[in-house]
């Protein structure tokens, strides 16, 4: 992998300024929005409104990642939670297809957990699973969009998203972060690659051909398997 760009202002606290003043703004702006899709999601899926998942941060780090639930807790008849598609409710639908479900994200923003835009958070399963260059797209803070976000989401076979995170992470700079946001918008208008072949999901990841790497990240206590959506 070549040198990463971007090492100077910008990725070591620009950024950062950009994402504490953008999620701050963003969650003043969007309050009515939250509370009208808190109180939607109560009403029509119950409780608890948000769901709240471990994921990989920067450099791997966990954090508890937070969005409004789109899925009911069905189970079948031995207890064993059914597929996502059986559980994705209409609401859901809805939430997802407008990206409405990742608002509660820029809490993590504003948090330091993620950032506006970088690789998507993946879940913590996959971690061993990745090789020595896959493992890279970590070396940036993981955000709400993201380059392969804006260039297929999940319509990308995993070893795309993979390769746009890459080149992201290479890239990464002010103006860049600038044009994910804005094809963010026309992307989230456009309803583009919100399911993966017909599926409710990302299909899970089992790995690449090539070697996966060993991982010394520690696990914490409710690393549950949980959808595969990205």
């Amino acid at each position: 992998m070549e040198q990463l760009s971007g090492v100077g202002f910008y990725r070591r606290r620009g950024k950062r300024l950009l994402d504490v003043v953008g999620s701050a703004v963003a969650l003043l702006l969007f309050a009515p929005i939250l509370l009208l899709t808190a109180l939607l999601v109560k009403v029509a899926i119950g409780s608890p409104v948000l769901f709240r998942q471990w994921r990989p941060g920067y450099r791997g780090h966990p954090f508890q990642l937070v969005k409004f639930r789109t899925m009911t807790q069905a189970r079948d008849a031995s207890g064993k939670l059914l597929p996502d598609a059986q559980r994705l409710t209409r609401l859901g639908r809805f939430l997802r297809a407008a990206s409405l479900d990742e608002l509660p994200e820029l809490w993590n923003v504003l948090r330091g957990d993620m950032s506006l835009v970088g690789p998507r958070p993946l879940l913590m399963e996959y971690l061993p699973l990745y090789t020595e260059e896959q493992m890279r797209r970590h070396e940036a803070p993981p955000g709400i969009t993201g380059w392969a976000q804006v260039n297929g989401r999940n319509a990308l076979e995993w070893e795309e998203k993979f390769a746009l995170d890459l080149w992201y992470v290479r890239h990464l700079s002010f103006l860049l972060d600038l044009r994910i946001m804005a094809l963010t918008f026309v992307r989230v208008f456009a309803r583009d690659g919100i399911g993966h072949g017909g599926e409710a999901t990302m299909p899970w990841f089992t790995g690449s051909q090539s070697q996966p790497r060993e991982v010394s990240t520690p696990v914490e206590p409710g690393f549950g398997k949980g959808s595969a959506r990205t």
